[in-house]
């Protein structure tokens, strides 16, 4: 087991950091930006487990939203099982691949499969995407949006560690994963949205939107009725 006793150290005071192997790095090393990104991808991930548990569970009328509660359950088990993976990721991808610490379990091929498999159950409920959807929606569906595009960051950092420092820095499984992971949330968001009855927000090719009005215009109506009141 982990046991930490003193959070500060002061050995970073200077901009410098230690990697788990021991080795010394300025603190914006590409494996840093990586293992940081990865981080703050945990943290909204915390975020989507709080708005979900915040959607209320019952009706108006006092009756129980089934929905609710099932899309609450899917998102709890699934969400909490990617954060554990992406510690792991993080404890991996903080020191050179070729001195990997013994204690640090790497995640394998089985844990990428799942997102596949996982991803295969949920579009059996969805239908075929008619346009592209635009990040919006209800608080966790929002937040699922961010945690996407977060991904997607990690990824290109990724990317650019490799390429400084070879196709050996990093396993090609962890590639893999990150790739796959930024799909299984794009699924995900598009399952809760149908699970909890929400809309989603479709990006409209330019000839055919219809609300072309300025704000302007509104702000200036509103305007208009205040100082008439």
């Amino acid at each position: 087991m982990v046991r930490i006793n003193r959070v500060h150290t002061g050995t970073g005071d200077e901009g410098n950091t230690s990697l788990v192997d021991g080795s010394r790095v300025p603190k914006f090393h590409p494996r840093l930006e990586v293992v940081g990104t990865l981080d703050e991808l945990n943290s909204i991930l915390g975020s989507v487990l709080m708005e979900s548990n915040r959607i209320p569970e019952r009706h108006s009328d006092g009756g129980e939203r089934k929905n609710v509660l099932e899309v609450q359950q899917i998102v709890s088990r699934g969400i909490k099982r990617i954060q554990q993976e992406l510690f792991d990721l993080g404890a991996e991808l903080a020191c050179p691949a070729d001195n990997i610490p013994e204690g640090i379990v790497l995640l394998e091929q089985e844990v990428s499969d799942l997102l596949l498999s996982e991803m295969d159950s949920m579009q059996k409920e969805l239908k075929p995407l008619e346009s592209f959807i635009l990040p919006g929606g209800v608080a966790p569906i929002a937040n699922l949006h961010i945690a996407r595009t977060v991904v997607r960051r990690t990824e290109r950092q990724l990317i650019k560690l490799i390429h400084e420092e070879g196709e050996d820095s990093v396993r090609i499984f962890v590639k893999e994963y990150i790739n796959r992971l930024s799909d299984w949330l794009f699924v995900l968001i598009r399952w809760v949205s149908n699970r909890l009855g929400e809309e989603e927000f479709l990006w409209v090719p330019k000839e055919k939107r219809i609300d072309k009005k300025s704000i302007s215009e509104i702000i200036e109506n509103q305007q208009t009725r205040f100082n008439l009141d």
